[in-house]
């Protein structure tokens, strides 16, 4: 169990990557508005989790302008209120599955709107789709804005009967993209709307997709896997120089 000093560190740290990330998601436009949301599960005893104050625009969220909550939505530390489908969503998502960390969810363009899409999925047509072979799922119903927690937690239904599915595909509405480390999130996050992006490009010329063989896209899944951990913290660390403040 980490000490006080230790636990306050991790905290901050926790703090100042998750504020990176989310002026990232605006830097590189896959958040809306001031809606979306990221949040972060705090390591230590009891559940906290970081998340964004309703009410900030990306570009300008910062550590401290993070809410720290408890898993009832009240604000531990903080000023500003949490946005309802954001607690609802997030909070059901993280205990579906205590795997994922970090839990990040948005309205990106090119991934949103495969979700538009009737029996729409992500192919494997290129190796960057093929990294999130077995890794993901799709949510095929759309029940309006999660104002209930009852609807936060029909959304995070699948992330607790498949705990392997890191990225989920909402019906009519965008994505989520979670993982054990806020780098692995975002890193995911920011190649599955190059993935779907590509895909959408391709499908405009209106030929049919050369789609990847499944062994081939499975060896392509595990060589990506092998070195996810390392290259998505380097990545990540090459990213937040972008939004340094």
């Amino acid at each position: 169990m980490l000490d006080r000093a230790a636990h306050l560190e991790a905290i901050q740290q926790d703090r100042e990557d998750l504020a990176s990330a989310i002026r990232l998601a605006a830097y590189f436009d896959l958040h809306e508005g001031i809606c979306n949301h990221f949040s972060v599960q705090c390591d230590g005893p009891d559940e906290l989790y970081l998340i964004n104050a309703y009410g900030w625009h990306w570009s300008e969220v910062t550590a401290d302008r993070l809410l720290l909550i408890d898993g009832d939505g009240n604000v531990v530390d903080g000023e500003g209120d949490v946005e309802a489908s954001a607690l609802n969503i997030h909070v059901a998502s993280h205990r579906a599955n205590p795997r994922h960390k970090a839990i990040f969810h948005v309205h990106m363009p090119y991934a949103t709107s495969i979700s538009m899409l009737e029996g729409g999925r992500l192919l494997m047509a290129h190796q960057t789709a093929a990294r999130f072979y077995g890794r993901i799922d799709y949510e095929e119903e759309f029940g309006g804005i999660a104002l209930t927690a009852e609807e936060g937690e029909r959304i995070a239904r699948k992330a607790k009967d498949n705990s392997h599915v890191d990225t989920m595909f909402l019906a009519n509405h965008g994505v989520v993209c979670s993982g054990p480390s806020i780098s692995q999130a975002f890193d995911d996050l920011y190649y599955l709307e190059r993935a779907a992006r590509q895909q959408v490009l391709a499908q405009s010329t209106g030929q049919k997709l050369l789609i990847i063989p499944e062994e081939t896209v499975k060896l392509t899944s595990e060589q990506f896997q092998n070195d996810f951990k390392v290259y998505a913290g380097k990545h990540f660390e090459a990213l937040k120089r972008l939004v340094a403040l």
